[in-house]
Formats: C-alpha cells, structure tokens, sequence
C-alpha cells in the first residue's frame, strides 16, 4: 500500500542467504515539498488514483469482460518490472518465458476456470526451470540455478497466479460486483491506514521492513475495511453483513501483508520502488501490492459463503 511506504528508509540496500544483492546504481530517493509523510508526491498519487478507480469502476459496471484484457497489460507489465529489478540484481529470471507464462495463467482462466490456471502455471513453471538450465547454452555449466529458479517460481505465484483469482471471480454470477467489492475494500484499508497513520502513528509495526507502517495505521485500516465491508457485500452483493465483516478482516491482514512482502523484496534489492510508470505511486506492481493477495483471499470468502 502507498500509504504507508517508507520514503528512503524502505529502500536500504541489503543481501540474505538468497545471495540476492541490491541492484547497483539506484540514487536514494530525496524529499520534495510536494512530498507527504507517506514519502509520496501526494498530489499526483491523488490524481492518478482517482483517474484509475474511476475507469475501473467503470469498465466493471459497463464493460466487465474487458478488465480481463486490462488485468492481462497490467499483469505483464508488473511481471516485467520485477523481472527487470531481479535482474539488476543478477538474480537471473527467464523474462519472456515468466511473461507469456502469465498470460496464459490469466486467459486461460477465462474458457477453462481453475484447470486452465492450474495448468498454465505448472506448464510455465516447468518451461522456466529448462528456461534457466540452458540460458546460456548446453555446454554451459548453470550458475546459482536453485535461487534463481525458485524466485522465479517466487515470482510466478507472487503475481500471474494471485492476479487469476480477480479472473475467476469475474466470470462468476456477479462477479463483476464481487471484484469491485474487493478493489472498494483494497482501497478502505488504504486510506484508512493512511489517514489514521498520519494523525496517530506513533508506534511502528515492522520497523526492520517498513519504517513508517504503524499500528495505528492498521487499526485505521481495519476500521475503514470492515465498514467498507459491511456496506459492500450488504448494498452490492445482497448478502449477509457478517459475511462483509469476515472479508474486511481478512482483506486488511492480507493486504497489510502483501504491502510488506514488496517492501522487503525491495529491501532486499535496494530500491524504492518497482517503476516509475504510475506518477506517485511507482511502477504497476507498486500498485498491485496489496491487490494480488486480497484477489484471492476474496475469492475465497465469496467462493465459500456467498
């Protein structure tokens, strides 16, 4: 989640027993006046995120089938910047072969349900490993070939395989108002950590991952998302306002948790963010932090009680 992100303090080179190191070369990131605590240009965080709820609302509403296209571009994009930094970092990761393999995670869903996602991503995985074996050759001797394959496997699940949870909730009765519900709740657990981090943060969650992330915050997002969850699944989904309680709780735990995932992988990696596509806010896969897992967990609540 942005609200919360560490400005420079989340992007403190480090190395584990990975053996990943941080990508050389990322100029730390400085404070400007536009800035808010976050360490976010808040202005152009504000615009860009309204400019994209308002066409996903959108699309959801009147074009649903379409966010399918619009999830497989971003899914593509995303897998790309991570790829990128992962090579930056001389973590070898099969792009092309990560890339197309997520597509097919994505569409595949579509005709087939959760047997097209499940065998597009052992096929894909099962490409990348001989992918990796012989990227330089079959006479070559592969190097770091364990770490790399299970990032990349890391990487696989991290992001084409959450993201098909949004796709297999789409194509259910609904299921257009069921996404929309998740992405309403997303957001409620990020504005509620935001506004409650910035008025009450005094203590800090993670410090060793994330600075700037407070339990404050987290109560904030746990208020906003169980309400954001009752008025949802009760006004939208004409379901059982419990039920909206059990997905605001789990939402805010995942998201919280997919939010600090990315923050130490970039850590890790010694950058501050992904990319630098979305003005304020990164790259895609900035955005998409505490979005893959709460895909899933709200698959999996509205799957099993709705």
């Amino acid at each position: 989640m942005v609200a919360e992100e560490a400005a420079a303090g989340d992007a403190t080179p480090a190395s584990d027993a990975t053996g990943v190191t941080p990508a050389k070369g990322v100029p730390s990131a400085q404070p400007d006046g536009k800035s808010s605590r976050a360490g976010r240009n808040l202005p152009a965080a504000l615009g860009v995120g309204f400019a994209l709820g308002l066409s996903l609302i959108a699309i959801l509403l009147f074009v649903p089938k379409v966010l399918v296209g619009v999830a497989a571009a971003a899914i593509a994009v995303a897998t790309w910047e991570v790829a990128k930094r992962l090579r930056e970092a001389d973590v070898l990761v099969p792009r092309i072969p990560l890339i197309l393999g997520g597509q097919a995670i994505l569409w595949l869903a579509w005709p087939f349900g959760a047997d097209g996602v499940t065998g597009a991503f052992a096929g894909t995985a099962l490409v990348c490993m001989g992918w990796r074996l012989f990227d330089h050759g079959l006479a070559a001797t592969p190097r770091n070939f364990l770490r790399d394959t299970a990032i990349t496997l890391f990487v696989l699940a991290w992001v084409p395989l959450l993201a098909a949870f949004a796709v297999l909730q789409l194509l259910q009765e609904d299921g257009n108002l069921r996404v929309l519900t998740f992405m309403i709740l997303v957001v409620c657990s990020d504005v509620g950590g935001y506004v409650a981090g910035v008025l009450f943060g005094r203590h800090t969650m993670v410090p060793a991952i994330s600075p700037k992330k407070s339990w404050e915050g987290f109560v904030g997002s746990l208020v906003f998302c169980i309400i954001g969850g009752l008025l949802t699944v009760t006004l939208l989904l004409q379901a059982n306002s419990m039920i909206g309680v059990l997905a605001g709780i789990a939402v805010v735990l995942v998201a919280t948790g997919g939010d600090l995932v990315e923050s130490q992988v970039k850590r890790e990696l010694g950058i501050k963010d992904m990319g630098t596509l979305l003005p304020g806010h990164g790259g895609i896969m900035d955005r998409l932090d505490s979005m893959l897992p709460s895909a899933f967990v709200s698959w999996l609540v509205f799957t099993t009680l709705l």
